[in-house]
């Protein structure tokens, strides 16, 4: 477990703008207070989406905001919008932002350090008594993780138009429980409408959820941009049988296509570098009794790429390995999409700001790429965005061991300090 810094970083001071910083123990000590909200016996958390706990964060978020002279604003999915006012209030605003929902065994800095080093960013300016011309906003966008609820990063997809809020609002959990009773029962079905509205930038800060920074000994992965996603659902139908009787050259044992599968999944990606991805996630055997061949594989296929022509190539190849399987095998095999998100590239400028503040402040930085899907990802669709990264012990996160170094958590909310303030300043 990281502790707390024992020194605290002094507050800003007057001097010159690149002279800025954030304060890291105040950031650390912010995060740990909302990590206590849901706490989970090993050291993670679970903040399940539109649950009480959800409201308690969402309020501790808020209150929070407004101490820090914050105005709020809560749209009618939940999205709530923090605003530190600018000279000029017909400027777009600059937004940062991210979510506090977790997973059910969820970590203590997948996305609440984006929300919090929002504000930390508001504080830092209030301190250094700096107006920006346009307006700064924190986000804390409404079920992100998609663990309660589905669609995932439904209330940043609901802002750009990617969702109908009758559609989210019917979404029901595994209790039959929809989201727009939820919404109602923790006080967060907000008044404002949802989107429609320009942003001058938008800024997501993260921990990678990966292990490339941390084996690279590298403090800011400056996000040129994320990987597109194809989700598939599989069900390859044979025929059960006995397992004795049955001789193995008149089986059509499902399983055993579906094994072949997996490994032709695998080459897919293998096919395809250096960002090719696929994975075999979830695999349902049917009867599933330990004397009967199986009848029915259900599976899920995860295919991902940074640019389209690859992700299309790897679709095809996933088209042709199946139906070549099918045809050897005797084994029915249907394939069904169930998800697509085109590769998203990050606007060139703003990675630039990212890039540079990392190098002004002495930090050492490389170009990454997000093999996750984040806010960011839809923002990037109606709005300049960019996303700095951070590294995350041993890559791991979606886990309650995730853990983050607080040097780093300072680090990257420093260069977000200085990617906001260029935004948000007339040149």
């Amino acid at each position: 477990m990281t502790t707390m810094p024992a020194t605290r970083t002094p507050p800003a001071s007057a001097g010159t703008r690149n002279d800025l910083r954030i304060d890291g123990a105040r950031l650390w000590h912010t995060l740990m207070r909302l990590a206590g909200i849901g706490a989970t016996p090993r050291g993670g958390v679970c903040r399940l989406a539109l649950t009480d706990l959800d409201r308690q964060g969402r309020d501790f978020f808020v209150a929070e905001a407004r101490a820090a002279g914050c105005t709020i604003r809560v749209d009618a999915i939940g999205n709530i919008f923090a605003r530190r006012a600018g000279r000029d209030h017909t400027l777009p605003p600059v937004m940062t932002g991210s979510h506090i929902d977790t997973q059910p065994t969820g970590g203590k800095f997948d996305g609440n350090y984006g929300v919090l080093a929002g504000i930390e960013v508001v504080r830092t300016l209030n301190d250094a008594g700096i107006m920006t011309d346009a307006p700064i906003e924190v986000a804390v966008w409404t079920n992100e993780e998609g663990s309660r609820f589905v669609p995932v990063m439904m209330g940043s997809g609901a802002f750009i138009g990617e969702f109908a809020l009758a559609d989210l609002l019917a979404q029901r959990d595994r209790d039959g429980v929809c989201v727009g009773d939820a919404l109602q029962a923790i006080g967060y079905a907000g008044p404002e409408p949802i989107g429609g509205r320009p942003l001058g930038a938008y800024f997501e800060a993260h921990i990678e959820q990966g292990p490339v920074l941390e084996a690279n000994d590298t403090t800011i992965g400056v996000v040129t941009g994320a990987l597109g996603q194809r989700w598939y659902d599989v069900v390859l139908t044979g025929m059960e049988a006995h397992a004795g009787p049955t001789p193995m050259s008149l089986r059509k044992d499902a399983l055993l296509a579906a094994a072949e599968l997996v490994g032709i999944v695998n080459r897919i990606a293998l096919d395809h570098p250096p960002h090719g991805r696929s994975t075999v996630g979830c695999l349902n055997v049917h009867p599933d009794s330990r004397n009967v061949i199986p009848g029915k594989v259900s599976m899920t296929v995860d295919l991902r790429a940074a640019e389209n022509t690859v992700l299309s190539a790897m679709d095809a190849a996933l088209h042709a390995a199946t139906g070549a399987l099918a045809a050897r095998s005797g084994i029915a095999i249907d394939v069904r999409q169930v998800v697509y998100f085109p590769p998203q590239h990050f606007d060139d400028r703003l990675v630039a700001a990212v890039r540079g503040g990392a190098r002004r402040l002495g930090l050492s930085e490389m170009d990454v790429i997000s093999g996750a899907g984040h806010d960011a990802v839809y923002l990037a669709r109606v709005a300049p965005a960019a996303m700095i990264f951070v590294p995350c012990k041993d890559g791991i996160s979606h886990n309650e061991i995730e853990d983050a170094r607080p040097e780093h958590l300072e680090a990257g909310c420093n260069v977000l300090l200085h990617a906001m303030l260029d935004a948000a300043t007339r040149r």
